[in-house]
């Protein structure tokens, strides 16, 4: 792989829906934990729109780590896969929201399609304004860093551990560690 291809390592999901928050957790550990080179950009990325067409276009790898269910596996299981075997598997994070698959082909179709990895872990459970992960996915949480370290060294990316976490991990910390209001309705 070239030193000069852009990666982009996006955690996806909903910090607030239980094990639907494996994404950002996964990105806030790797921003927290870790120097990666320029051309490196770790994200959170939400829950994925159309918005995301933007990255697309400005990467050439695209690491994608995202919840998954159906797959079979237990909960906590980690599953790589190409976009297209976790079309079905993938986890819709709101009914306001498109899958994956949909943005990838129109990124396609776009003609910005990067060359794109997932990592998906298989869920237990999600559930609304709770933001621990299970015991199972939390258990998962620094095998899925492990792999997208992996994953990142075959692209001839080498991280550099750091102490010091990056505003963008402290905000989704944030997000992750500041309760419910006590007057937010629960689903």
């Amino acid at each position: 792989m070239s030193d000069e291809q852009r990666i982009v390592v996006m955690g996806i999901g909903n910090p607030l829906v239980g094990d639907e928050g494996i994404g950002p957790r996964v990105a806030e550990r790797l921003m927290s934990g870790y120097v990666f080179p320029e051309r490196v950009e770790v994200m959170d990325a939400g829950t994925i729109g159309l918005g995301m067409i933007d990255v697309f276009r400005r990467s050439d790898v695209c690491v994608v780590v995202d919840a998954v269910d159906g797959t079979g596996q237990s909960p906590g299981t980690i599953v790589t896969m190409t976009p297209e075997e976790m079309a079905p598997n993938q986890v819709l994070h709101s009914l306001h929201d498109l899958k994956l698959a949909d943005v990838l082909q129109a990124a396609d179709f776009a003609g910005i399609l990067p060359d794109v990895r997932v990592i998906g872990v298989q869920i237990e459970r999600m559930q609304t304004l709770v933001t621990e992960l299970t015991p199972a996915v939390e258990a998962a949480v620094p095998e899925v860093e492990a792999e997208v370290l992996r994953l990142l060294s075959e692209l001839g990316v080498e991280a550099e551990p750091s102490s010091d976490a990056s505003a963008d991990a402290d905000a989704v910390r944030l997000v992750r560690e500041v309760p419910p209001s006590s007057d937010t309705p629960e689903s």
